[in-house]
């Protein structure tokens, strides 16, 4: 007797209601926050469970904004993300790992500058609910670290008293909403 396959279930991340942003000590002493204003994503899963999903995630390099644009438009150049000849950063998901009832390690590849690395991000699933168009919805906030030197991100300054004026270690704090598709 022949199973039918399960059919797969989109889910498209909102980005109105989505946050992508990182944290980054500057001077050691304090910490810059920033954010990409333009990104898109979506898991697909076989139903309502997520610990199956294939995520795809993508963010325009030149969206990035940290609320200076002299700040901004540094990142931006060669000295950081150069977003002429590399306009996005991309992760794919590999495995998704339960952890606790609501918790899980999502592990994928992440590409910045032409530079692939694994890394582990920690998922805290916020439920599912209806919104006021009957579209299901569902939430995320997705947190880890990265070294921003290890994916070409590889400009220091020190300052005259031999401090480092930006960290190698980068949070990421991401809150996704996405949206079950019909």
């Amino acid at each position: 007797m022949a199973t039918e396959a399960a059919t797969a279930t989109i889910w498209a991340i909102d980005p109105t209601h989505s946050e992508v942003q990182f944290k980054v000590k500057h001077l050691v002493i304090s910490t810059v926050t920033g954010s990409f204003g333009q990104f898109e994503g979506q898991l697909e899963t076989v139903g309502d469970d997520f610990t199956d999903a294939k995520i795809s995630f993508s963010a325009d390099i030149a969206s990035i904004s940290t609320n200076n644009e002299q700040r901004d438009g540094h990142l931006k150049s060669g000295d950081f993300f150069d977003a002429e000849n590399f306009p996005k950063l991309t992760f794919t998901s590999t495995s998704i790992t339960k952890t606790g009832d609501d918790t899980y390690n999502l592990v994928g590849d992440l590409t910045i500058r032409g530079t692939t690395k694994p890394v582990t991000l920690k998922a805290e699933y916020g439920g599912q609910m209806q919104d006021f168009y009957g579209q299901t919805k569902a939430g995320f906030e997705l947190t880890g670290t990265i070294k921003r030197k290890e994916f070409g991100l590889t400009w220091d300054g020190v300052t005259e008293a031999g401090g480092v004026v930006v960290s190698d270690d980068v949070k990421l704090v991401m809150n996704i909403q996405v949206t079950k598709q019909a």
